[in-house]
């Protein structure tokens, strides 16, 4: 059992990581044009040797961005949130019963996490500019979209996992 328990907090952290690089890293999105610098492009700024802040980030054409940003930050507070309700209930369930509201709020982070990537999929030419949509997915957008694999199979453990002695 011991072993099971340090299994599902190594994935849990593990998730964790990975959403965290995923939500801050500014990989999302490479521009490698001939003769210039690569640009890398996330969810806050494009940085060649300098770093810009994404253009017009703030107005209703940037409502796909700022849903990305919204949903990525979300799902990274409630992996970390799901994790310390795993840590109480740890100590606080009784024999046999289910780690339930720790998976709800797992399974919340994945679905985050889903719908952050899958916006950004379908919407990137709409906040990149002209001279930036010739690119190519880059490693954050990787390491959200198997992310979002590990954060369900995390929830979907606690849903199934009872507390035993």
């Amino acid at each position: 059992m011991l072993i099971i328990l340090a299994f599902i907090i190594l994935f849990h952290v593990a998730a964790a990581i990975l959403l965290f690089v995923a939500t801050i890293h500014n990989a999302w999105w490479v521009v490698t044009q001939a003769g210039r610098e690569v640009i890398y492009a996330d969810l806050w700024y494009s940085c060649n040797s300098t770093c810009f802040p994404v253009e017009n980030s703030h107005t209703v054409d940037a409502a796909y961005l700022q849903t990305i940003q919204a949903t990525m930050i979300l799902a990274t507070i409630l992996c970390c949130v799901s994790f310390f309700v795993f840590l109480l209930q740890l100590f606080k369930l009784q024999q046999g019963e289910r780690f339930l509201f720790t998976a709800i709020i797992q399974l919340l982070a994945a679905l985050c996490v889903m719908i952050a990537a899958s916006v950004y999929t379908a919407q990137k030419n709409s906040f990149h500019l002209a001279n930036l949509r010739e690119g190519t997915y880059g490693s954050s957008y990787i390491l959200a979209w198997i992310s979002f694999p590990m954060t369900l199979m995390s929830g979907l453990m606690y849903l199934v996992l009872r507390k035993r002695k």
